[in-house]
Protein backbone atom coordinates (compact mmCIF):
# COMPACT_ATOMS: atom_id res chain seq x y z
CA UNK A 1 0.00 0.00 0.00
CA UNK A 2 1.35 3.13 -1.32
CA UNK A 3 1.71 6.53 0.57
CA UNK A 4 1.39 9.88 -1.30
CA UNK A 5 2.41 12.84 0.79
CA UNK A 6 1.14 16.70 -1.39
CA UNK A 7 2.57 18.80 1.17
CA UNK A 8 5.61 20.36 0.43
CA UNK A 9 6.73 21.25 4.30
CA UNK A 10 6.65 17.16 5.15
CA UNK A 11 8.59 16.28 2.06
CA UNK A 12 11.31 19.04 2.89
CA UNK A 13 11.39 17.77 6.31
CA UNK A 14 11.58 14.15 5.66
CA UNK A 15 14.32 15.11 2.92
CA UNK A 16 16.28 17.13 5.88
CA UNK A 17 15.81 14.13 7.76
CA UNK A 18 16.95 11.93 5.21
CA UNK A 19 20.39 13.94 4.62
CA UNK A 20 20.96 14.32 8.15
CA UNK A 21 20.94 10.72 9.13
CA UNK A 22 21.82 9.39 5.76
CA UNK A 23 18.97 7.34 4.72
CA UNK A 24 16.18 6.94 2.35
CA UNK A 25 12.81 9.69 2.17
CA UNK A 26 10.82 6.39 3.36
CA UNK A 27 12.91 5.67 6.03
CA UNK A 28 13.20 8.69 7.51
CA UNK A 29 9.04 9.23 7.71
CA UNK A 30 8.98 5.90 8.81
CA UNK A 31 11.48 6.84 11.60
CA UNK A 32 9.79 10.03 12.56
CA UNK A 33 6.32 8.03 12.94
CA UNK A 34 7.44 5.32 15.14
CA UNK A 35 9.50 8.05 17.31
CA UNK A 36 6.15 10.28 17.50
CA UNK A 37 4.28 7.07 18.44
CA UNK A 38 6.69 6.22 21.09
CA UNK A 39 7.32 9.43 22.94
CA UNK A 40 3.27 9.62 22.99
CA UNK A 41 3.13 6.44 24.40
CA UNK A 42 5.55 7.47 27.22
CA UNK A 43 3.93 11.03 28.12
CA UNK A 44 2.80 11.47 31.06
CA UNK A 45 -0.32 14.01 32.57
CA UNK A 46 0.78 16.91 34.85
CA UNK A 47 -0.57 14.92 38.03
CA UNK A 48 2.08 12.34 36.92
CA UNK A 49 4.92 14.77 36.78
CA UNK A 50 4.04 16.19 39.55
CA UNK A 51 4.06 13.02 41.54
CA UNK A 52 7.37 13.46 43.62
CA UNK A 53 6.37 17.25 44.43
CA UNK A 54 3.21 16.24 45.83
CA UNK A 55 4.83 13.05 47.97
CA UNK A 56 7.37 15.54 49.20
CA UNK A 57 5.17 18.25 50.49
CA UNK A 58 3.07 15.07 52.45
CA UNK A 59 5.88 13.84 53.58
CA UNK A 60 6.59 17.23 55.36
CA UNK A 61 5.52 17.33 59.11
CA UNK A 62 3.00 19.15 60.34
CA UNK A 63 3.83 22.13 62.23
CA UNK A 64 0.12 22.53 63.59
CA UNK A 65 0.84 26.62 62.80
CA UNK A 66 -1.76 28.42 61.19
CA UNK A 67 -0.95 29.53 57.63
CA UNK A 68 -2.37 33.19 57.57
CA UNK A 69 -1.35 36.52 56.31
CA UNK A 70 0.64 37.16 59.16
CA UNK A 71 2.88 34.10 58.54
CA UNK A 72 3.03 35.24 54.94
CA UNK A 73 4.21 38.39 55.60
CA UNK A 74 6.61 37.42 58.29
CA UNK A 75 8.37 34.85 56.01
CA UNK A 76 8.59 37.40 53.19
CA UNK A 77 10.05 40.62 55.36
CA UNK A 78 6.44 42.28 55.58
CA UNK A 79 5.82 43.55 59.03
Amino acid sequence: MGLNIRSEEVNRLATELAEKRKITKTEAVRLALANELARKGEEKSLWEKIAPIRASVAAAPKTGLPADKAFFDEINGDY
